[in-house]
């Protein structure tokens, strides 16, 4: 079954087509960085309007690069939410008329289901049960995942997720946006052990985060040693990233012992971070575990994982309804 998938959720326009849930055959992300750079930001207004612009030229290329004619597309995939409505609205509503005018079923998928079929993009997919660690600048869950579509969550964060505490450092250290690349380069060039802040596991037992009291740590040792030399930034960004690092990397290894599992995945964003991904895969070796992590283009928002979801749900029959819409607030809820 080819898959035409679509997303639109922030500030990437992307479309996919992917054969069979699992090989990609073409991904296109239009990326909005340059746009919201000046204002620290994503700015909804204006991710909307750039929707606007790149949705046709981004599908078009999709296709093209593909090889697939769009008379040979079997169904659309579109991510319905959670997101900004009017980003989302701008995919949703291509999505519908494409499948409408080409006459081929199409369905809405959640944004998160999405980042946690990733994995089975690539190569080596984990195989069920697994624990997930679904991390991004606006989610950070733990999910015991038993099949393609049944997902039970663990853990979520409690305030701000570890992407958003990123962006906020990354703002009050001067170092613009998007923050989480920034700080993971300049976390490289720093030393951890100049700057420490309190590791935030709340109940070592359980599986809740909570990173706003590190962001505010952060905001205390500015206010106390204003005016940070670029070497002072460095080690600041390190300090912060390991301990960020330190939680998630425990958080989601204590959850595969806890189920049992014998692997384990971290998708979404903020998987792309070099650090995660080394403390997460060397922790997890030395407890006999297997990790899963997408590659680098995988980890953000793009169109192949909504297309993933949509071979499942196309597959058993699903089917959406020219009435249906979109929905901004997390709706992602366990099937099983």
């Amino acid at each position: 079954m080819i898959v035409l998938g679509i997303e639109s959720s922030c500030d990437e326009t992307a479309a996919a087509v992917v054969r069979n849930g699992c090989e990609v055959l073409a991904s296109v992300v239009a990326s909005q960085v340059a746009v919201h750079h000046p204002y620290g930001g994503v700015v909804p207004e204006l991710a909307s309007r750039k929707h606007i612009e790149a949705i046709v030229p981004v599908v078009d290329q999709a296709i093209a690069e593909s090889g697939i004619p769009a008379k040979k597309i079997d169904g659309v995939a579109v991510t319905q939410g959670p997101g900004l409505i009017g980003s989302l609205l701008v995919g949703f509503s291509f999505a519908k008329g494409f499948a409408f005018g080409h006459g081929i079923p199409w369905v809405g998928v959640d944004h998160l289901e999405g980042h946690i079929n990733s994995v089975f993009l690539e190569a080596d997919p984990p195989a069920f049960p697994f624990v997930a660690l679904l991390v991004s600048g606006g989610h950070t869950s733990i999910y015991h995942v038993t099949s393609h579509r049944d997902f039970h969550p663990m853990g979520q964060t409690r305030d701000d997720a570890a992407g958003e505490a990123y962006d906020k450092v990354a703002k009050m250290l001067g170092l613009g946006y998007p923050g989480g690349v920034v700080i993971d380069r300049l976390a490289a060039q720093g030393d951890p052990t100049k700057v420490v802040f309190t590791r935030p596991y709340l109940d070592k037992a359980e599986f809740d985060f909570s990173f706003s009291g590190i962001k505010s740590a952060v905001m205390r040792h500015l206010q106390l040693h204003p005016d940070p030399s670029p070497g002072d930034q460095a080690d600041i960004a390190a300090g912060f990233q390991a301990a960020v690092v330190d939680v998630l990397t425990f958080k989601i290894i204590h959850a595969a012992k806890a189920k049992g599992c014998a692997h384990l995945a971290v998708v979404g964003g903020v998987a792309a971070n070099r650090g995660l991904r080394e403390a997460v895969t060397r922790d997890a070796a030395a407890d006999g575990i297997r990790v899963h992590i997408p590659s680098i283009e995988l980890c953000g928002d793009n169109a192949a994982m909504v297309a993933a979801v949509g071979y499942h749900r196309l597959a058993t029959g699903e089917r959406a309804g020219l009435d249906d819409d979109v929905y901004s607030r997390v709706k992602f809820r366990p099937r099983g």
